[in-house]
């Protein structure tokens, strides 16, 4: 795939095939992605891009396999031991997978390797819920003498919708717990994107799925739309924006399907006044700045009492200078570029309109010394930030910090909460009581003590536009299955045998 100059570092077999109902097909026309170094900005390969032809064939050969094939009435155990095989099969490419997001967004490798092996873990723990989750469950009845049932059966065809953040991740987190359910998926990857979707594809092949179970089908934004009006997808998993979030939501709810969207945050973290302010700033600097603040759950508001803003961001800017800006593949950076010239705009927007708006610059806000071609951008942190301002209350998603001074307790828990978002959360405070009654008054999906600590394996999501639903956990398999009531005349003798 190596075009301009660009080290081959993956090996993928079908560039320009799509993978549907178990076989590498042509597209049906001749479009392509074409993928864009954010490094030197060069194109460096390109891959097939699905037309609506292509789509339509995707959704038949996975309402075909959940139809009538045999995944949806396998048990559980067994789907969960395809899950193993497809782990072991990407634990043989975590090298590859590792290059491919670091090649395509600029992530530094030395965070894109950890970050891989680890999001591997999870088929893993889904696999292991296959024991756990209340498949059936026997349930008394309002009608004597018969026998009550509730039984989780997979929804049906799923679209699984994936940004390019964090790609594989969140493919990951949406496809294992699917796949278990029963369900058959269609993987459609970000434009920006694509690769470890195809090498997703390749392993999903190798570990002997039955056909049409696992669709992979990149392709841009208007076929993307296309596929979220299939009649034939009976839900829609979707990550990534608010404004395109709302846009699919309308869409599910017009025809009825089901649909989990996990969107945007602007998430506060809470420094109370009994923290040290530089301890704070020692575990925020590298928290804040990882991928490049391309992370849906950044503590991007940073809530300081007014009496030790100066403290506080003096010691964070002090660390944040300390963070290496430079070329994603050595060992020694720590923030790569962004992923696109089209985020390295708007980050650039926003930081002129922080300006505008009053908010005092402290450092960065251009283009790192040395670093002249590439879509790099300095770590940029503003205090004196008013939290009714856009800088404070619109995703950025992107490497620049709000400091909003507060007068008191009851003040930075009302800040915290005056956003339409609520995604993430921290509060820092040595009180682990006082930590605890902040946090239940804090309106977001995930929050914790003195640091950003997101749980997969307890569950993720938003409240209020950060989102519907719920990913990671044994609620992500929920959101996966419907729920039927039973009520027979006598308890069979075989439970859970289709």
């Amino acid at each position: 795939m190596a075009e301009s100059g660009i080290t081959n570092r993956y090996n993928i077999k079908h560039p320009d095939k799509l993978f549907i109902g178990g076989v590498w097909r042509p597209p049906a026309g001749s479009a392509s992605l074409e993928l864009i170094s954010p490094v030197t900005e060069d194109v460096f390969g390109s891959v097939a891009a699905a037309s609506e032809a292509d789509m339509d064939e995707a959704v038949t050969a996975a309402r075909h396999a959940f139809d009538s094939g045999p995944w949806p009435k396998m048990p559980p155990q067994q789907r969960a031991e395809y899950l193993t095989r497809l782990v072991e099969k990407l634990s043989e490419r975590v090298k590859e997978l590792a290059y491919a997001w670091t090649d395509q967004i600029g992530a530094p490798l030395t965070y894109t390797e950890i970050t891989t092996s680890q999001v591997l873990g999870f088929y893993k723990y889904f696999a292991a819920l296959a024991d756990t989750f209340p498949w059936e469950q026997e349930k008394p009845t309002v009608h004597s003498e018969h026998f009550g049932l509730l039984v989780q059966e997979p929804v049906g065809v799923v679209a699984a919708i994936v940004p390019w953040n964090g790609p594989l991740f969140v493919l990951t987190i949406k496809v294992a717990p699917a796949l278990l359910a029963g369900c058959t998926v269609i993987v459609k990857p970000s434009p920006e994107t694509p690769l470890e979707a195809l090498i997703f594809a390749e392993c999903v092949e190798a570990a002997g799925f039955p056909r049409g179970v696992v669709n992979v089908i990149p392709a841009d934004r208007e076929v993307s739309d296309y596929l979220v009006n299939a009649p034939g997808v009976d839900k829609v998993s979707f990550t990534g924006s608010t404004v395109t979030g709302k846009r699919i939501g309308s869409v599910c709810a017009e025809r009825v399907g089901r649909v989990t969207l996990e969107l945007g945050g602007k998430s506060a973290a809470l420094l109370l006044d009994d923290y040290d302010m530089t301890k704070a700033a020692e575990i925020l600097a590298p928290t804040i700045f990882r991928n490049s603040g391309q992370v849906c759950s950044n503590l991007s508001r940073l809530l300081v009492p007014e009496a030790r803003q100066d403290e506080f961001v003096t010691a964070l800017a002090e660390r944040m200078q300390a963070l290496k800006v430079g070329d994603p593949n050595d060992e020694d950076t720590f923030m790569g570029p962004m992923a696109t010239k089209r985020q390295l705009e708007k980050v650039e927007q926003y930081v002129a309109l922080g300006h505008d708006e009053g908010a005092t610059l402290v450092c960065g806000g251009k283009r790192p010394d040395g670093l002249e071609k590439g879509y790099y951008y300095a770590p940029t942190l503003f205090a004196n930030v008013d939290n009714n301002s856009r800088l404070a209350q619109e995703e950025i998603f992107g490497p620049v910090i709000a400091v909003i001074p507060y007068e008191d307790l009851d003040h930075a828990i009302q800040i915290a909460n005056e956003s339409n978002y609520g995604l993430n959360g921290a509060v820092f405070t040595n009180d682990v009581n006082l930590a605890y009654q902040v946090a239940r008054q804090i309106r977001t999906g995930t929050i914790a003590q003195n640091g950003s600590k997101s749980d997969f394996t307890i569950g993720f999501g938003g409240f209020k536009q950060s989102g519907i639903g719920r990913e990671g956990g044994m609620d992500a398999l929920y959101h996966f299955v419907e729920s039927k009531t039973v009520v027979l005349e006598g308890r069979p003798e075989q439970l859970g045998k289709l």
